[in-house]
């Protein structure tokens, strides 16, 4: 049953007949209902379904990431739909009939905070991946870019199916961090991703970006 809130004109929820109200960001949403249908999926309705399953299900592994650092969470779609509407589109790649993901495409943060002009990854101790940063200039604080500008990691090991991840690392005039991974990474491949963001400003955070591919030193 549905229940109308406002009057005749207003929003409602719940079921109502054919269709579905519900609230949604501040806003009244009605959906209609499903159709059943018999018909077998299409190769393409097969194909969409299994980049949209890739998608949501690897960035649900940093989904905090996402909800903190991707986009404007103030507008009408949320962070996380932001972030798979563009993966689907632009970080997916079809090798044969299979879909994966493009690692060098992946992206967990957006925003206006600038990054450093030199990014590396680096492995130079057992069980350890260096995240290394460098601007050309000295740093000068200003609006987008302060010295005490917080780095946050993102680490996936494809073999392992792993993520690591950690949130302000070390501020941004510390230019390397040298992030512990699980004993069992080393000798695998492992990618990297890092971004900025503001510890003066509430929300101010820049792109991530891609940082590198790189072997893990194996723990004795």
């Amino acid at each position: 049953m549905g229940i109308i809130t406002w009057g005749v004109l207003g929003g409602f929820r719940n079921k109502t007949g054919a269709v579905i109200g519900s609230r949604f960001r501040n806003r009244d949403v009605i959906k209609g209902l499903t159709r059943p249908s018999n018909k077998p999926a299409t190769l393409k309705q097969l194909f969409q379904r299994s980049k949209f399953a890739l998608v949501t299900a690897f960035l649900s592994s940093f989904s905090n990431f996402i909800e903190l650092f991707y986009g404007n969470r103030s507008a009408s779609n949320s962070p996380m739909n932001e972030a798979v509407s563009y993966h689907l589109t632009g970080a997916v790649t079809t090798v044969g009939t299979a879909v994966e993901m493009d690692y060098t495409k992946v992206r967990f943060a957006r925003g206006k905070l600038l990054l450093p002009s030199q990014m590396n990854l680096a492995a130079t101790a057992p069980g350890k991946v260096d995240f290394e940063w460098t601007d050309q200039l000295a740093i000068a604080d200003h609006k987008y870019k302060d010295a005490s500008d917080m780095a946050n990691l993102l680490v996936y090991n494809p073999t392992k199916k792993q993520f690591v991840s950690l949130m302000g690392a070390a501020p941004r005039s510390a230019g390397v961090f040298k992030l512990q991974l699980p004993p069992e990474f080393g000798e695998d491949y492992v990618h990297g991703w890092m971004n900025f963001s503001s510890v003066l400003k509430d929300g101010l955070v820049s792109d991530s970006h891609y940082v590198g591919k790189i072997m893990i030193v194996a723990m004795n």
